[in-house]
């Protein structure tokens, strides 16, 4: 067999799937029994699969990232209503219209990193959808370089932007996996404004970093006066639900020149907690 690095004498379950979809048409070779267990579609998406298949999709994703030679990733988090500002009449609101200049800075932001990076370190991962996602990895094109965009399946019809780098394009079903890829090569994580699914992916971030269960690395709010104005920061470490050394493990900046500075200029990375303040 042609390039074949298999290690055993065994027949490749490639070719068995193919033999098996030639079979004669017999009343057994028709029932659902007789089908390969690994070909079989409704197998596989039985309820006592589950664990089988939150296994394939870590390993999907990790093993073609490994072939693909990324070693390290900057995270873009961000609203996938945020338009492009060419597009901004026709936001939602004027909130919406506003924040299309973190558009520019996304997209300025990932070329600038795609420039200063390779091919394997620093590569740009976003979710893979339109807004702040599209223009994190349209910065990349506009470098030459290759970016990640980690989709998922939504009730309503989408498709990955096009910009996202075909063979670095994933589909997830469970959302645990997905967030797990976004922060398993992570080497900088960056938040520009969003909604529900950018909290959730900045205070989970935050909290494996706040509680040691991950190095910290630069961390990156892009639009302070945004972030002020939703969340009340101080509030809560006033209040003791965190410590006031909690709010150093994150910035706060405007602009792709400003978040490069802050990334040169950052301290302690790759360090994680031993203790957590204020426990």
């Amino acid at each position: 067999m042609k390039d074949d690095t298999r290690r055993h004498p065994f027949r490749d379950s490639h070719q068995d799937r193919e033999e098996a979809a030639h079979v004669p048409d017999t009343p057994q070779t028709r029932s659902p029994a007789y089908a390969l267990a690994f070909a079989d579609d409704d197998f596989m998406c039985r309820d006592e699969l589950r664990p089988v298949r939150l296994q394939l999709e870590l390993l999907k994703p990790e093993l073609m990232l490994d072939e693909a030679g990324v070693v390290s990733t900057v995270v873009m988090f961000g609203g996938a209503r945020i338009p492009e500002p060419a597009k901004k009449d026709s936001a939602r609101t004027k909130t919406l219209a506003e924040l299309s200049a973190f558009y520019d800075e996304a997209r300025t932001f990932a070329r600038l990193m795609t420039e200063r990076g390779d091919a394997s370190e620093n590569v740009i991962v976003t979710g893979g959808g339109p807004g702040v996602m599209e223009a994190g990895n349209r910065g990349a094109m506009d470098a030459g370089g290759r970016s990640i965009g980690l989709n998922i399946v939504l009730p309503h019809e989408q498709a990955p932007n096009e910009y996202v780098t075909p063979e670095l394009c994933f589909n997830f079903h469970y959302f645990a996996i997905r967030k797990m890829h976004f922060l398993m090569r992570a080497s900088a994580i960056t938040v520009f404004p969003g909604g529900f699914g950018t909290l959730d992916e900045l205070f989970e971030a935050l909290t494996l970093i706040q509680t040691g269960r991950m190095a910290k690395v630069p961390f990156l709010l892009f639009g302070k006066a945004f972030w002020h104005s939703i969340i009340n920061w101080d509030a809560l470490s006033e209040a003791g639900t965190i410590s006031a050394a909690d709010l150093d493990l994150f910035r706060f900046v405007d602009t792709a020149e400003e978040a490069i500075a802050a990334l040169d200029a950052w301290e302690g990375a790759g360090e994680k907690r031993g203790e957590i303040p204020g426990r």
